[in-house]
């Protein structure tokens, strides 16, 4: 599908702290309608329509200063729009509570805070209590550190900090991840590690995920859907309807590469 995104109502969701039972996504609906920031005269974001069903995986992809990032913010309650209205479900937002976490792509550790301690972090008003330290030990297992809990984040490599933010992120059972570029500064193999890690910890957990990228292949790894922003408004919206996991080497992977990568280089 090319041109404006598809925009389906709001769904009826339970409150924010409620779950979802049997096999329904546990994620938040996010919608966005006539989405608009602006930066003094600059208009970033331009009546920018965009939805995300329960449990969906979106991509965010296009050139840099394109409002990727600025999205991502607006959606997960970081920066305010001058315009436009935002829905988990079918409750609007603004600046209130959402149920949204967020991953950079800076790692964002407390240096002295042991690596358990800043999982914690992550639990708001249950850090500290003996569940939520269980449940910050069980996220640290489920991406792979469960040994390095009483670790300083210095004792760390950089995929190993970021494995810790996934934790920190997880650890509250967010509805909605927000994911601003988080495997950005990664080297090549360990980039794919964590997108593995992070499909995985997707799979299982049921969450909507929202991730903004420079890197095509790694939203065609990832992603149900892809949209491409241009001129502060999606110009193209993809699905990806290949099997999990996906192979980088099959030819239905480097044709939608390709595509994206296309329309990407005709805009320059």
């Amino acid at each position: 599908m090319t041109g404006t995104a598809v925009l389906t109502p709001p769904e009826v969701s339970p409150g924010f702290e409620g779950e979802l039972r049997g096999d329904a996504p546990t994620g938040a609906p996010v919608t966005a309608r006539g989405l608009v920031k602006r930066f003094g005269d600059k208009i970033v974001l331009n009546a920018l329509d965009l939805h995300a069903p329960a449990g969906h995986f979106l991509a965010v992809v296009g050139r840099s200063g394109c409002g990727k990032s600025t999205l991502l913010r607006l959606l997960a309650g970081l920066d305010e729009a001058d315009g436009g209205r935002i829905f988990f479900g079918d409750r609007e937002v603004d600046a209130a509570p959402r149920p949204a976490r967020v991953m950079f792509q800076e790692a964002r550790l407390l240096p002295r805070a042991s690596v358990l301690a800043n999982v914690e972090v992550g639990l708001g008003r249950e850090r500290g209590s003996a569940p939520g330290r269980r449940r910050a030990r069980e996220a640290l297992a489920s991406v792979g550190l469960a040994d390095r809990a009483d670790d300083w984040p210095s004792a760390l490599s950089g995929g190993q900090k970021q494995r810790v933010a996934l934790a920190r992120a997880l650890v509250s059972r967010p509805r909605f991840l927000a994911l601003d570029e988080p495997l950005g500064a990664l080297d090549a193999l360990t980039r794919i590690e964590m997108q593995q890690l992070l499909e995985t910890a997707w799979r299982r957990e049921g969450f909507t995920a929202i991730l903004v990228t420079h890197d095509v292949a790694e939203a065609v790894a990832l992603a149900d859907r892809i949209v491409l922003l241009e001129d502060g408004a999606v110009a193209l919206d993809v699905a990806i309807n290949l099997p999990r996991p996906r192979s980088r080497g099959a030819a239905e992977f480097g044709t939608i590469v390709d595509r994206i990568l296309g329309r990407l280089l005709r805009t320059g």
